[in-house]
């Protein structure tokens, strides 16, 4: 079945998700709506893929699905909009993009007959540009209607999408996880870059000469998982290269080093490391807090 998608809100999320389902050959035809009178620069617009509508537009007859792709404060005002549009078109489900919330704030498009959910892409968008490459493959997160489940299946399958059902309660443990495993890993490169600037490094070479290290990191951690691809001193219970290291760090970044050292710490352990270094590890790390 080719889909009929109207995507609500031309940003990065929405345009890199309808970018990969285009050119994975997943639609039948796309439609963004956006709050300027112009649609952004993208080769979907540029190239006549899809149509850009300048305000809020109810889905045609024959869409298959909504997309609202908006940020998670605006949703109820959006969905509010929507919904005083009409009723559904038969059959249509209507998803949001937020990792965080649940289905609550699409109940009034429940109410116009349209089957809702929740469908996140477990991935970092910052380019929307690169939206084939990124979201193929990937996991997304979807809750809501069984209705709306089997269409977030159908319409992901041509990108090779794998769902994650989480129930709705455990959607903000889940955006934690993404946040984690996402949003924080940029925050512990920006600061490993810092370090490499205060060591003499190059301001503009300090990133580039960390990135090939995360990469070899993320690609054990693949292979191996968090345990067996620990490296590093914590793992070897070098005590006094940590303790080297925490009188070295200004505080901004000691007291960074020491709360990750207590999380790497815990694998340490699972891994194997002697008690006694991990006491003592353990109490330089809960001395900085």
């Amino acid at each position: 079945m080719s889909e009929r998608l109207l995507v609500i809100g031309p940003g990065r999320a929405g345009l890199s998700l309808g970018y990969a389902l285009w050119r994975a050959g997943g639609l039948d035809s796309l439609t963004f709506c956006g709050r300027r009178p112009d649609p952004p620069p993208h080769p979907l617009f540029i190239d006549g893929i899809a149509e850009y509508v300048f305000g809020l537009r109810q889905p045609e007859p024959g869409s298959t699905a909504v997309l609202l792709a908006v940020p998670d404060e605006i949703l109820p005002e959006i969905t509010l909009a929507l919904a005083s549009q009409g009723d559904a078109p038969p059959g249509c489900a209507a998803f949001h993009l937020s990792g965080a919330l649940g289905t609550d704030p699409l109940a009034p498009l429940l109410e116009r007959g349209y089957s809702v959910g929740t469908l996140h892409p477990l991935q970092s968008l910052a380019d929307p540009l690169l939206g084939p490459e990124q979201l193929e493959g990937i996991y997304f997160a979807v809750s809501g209607e069984p209705a709306a489940l089997s269409a977030a299946r159908r319409i992901l399958s041509p990108i090779g999408g794998s769902v994650l059902t989480i129930p709705v309660a455990r959607r903000p443990l889940y955006h934690a996880a993404a946040v984690f495993a996402s949003n924080y890993l940029a925050g512990l490169i920006g600061a490993a870059g810092r370090l490499m600037v205060q060591a003499g490094v190059p301001e503009d070479e300090a990133i580039q000469a960390i990135l090939p290290l995360a990469r070899g990191s993320l690609e054990n951690l693949g292979r191996l998982g968090p345990v067996r691809a620990l490296t590093g001193p914590i793992s070897r219970g070098d005590v006094e290269t940590v303790r080297l290291h925490l009188r070295t760090l200004e505080a901004r970044e000691r007291a960074l080093y020491a709360s990750m050292g207590l999380e790497i710490l815990a694998l340490a352990g699972e891994a194997g490391l002697d008690q006694d270094a991990k006491d003592e590890l353990k109490e330089l790390f809960e001395r900085e807090k």
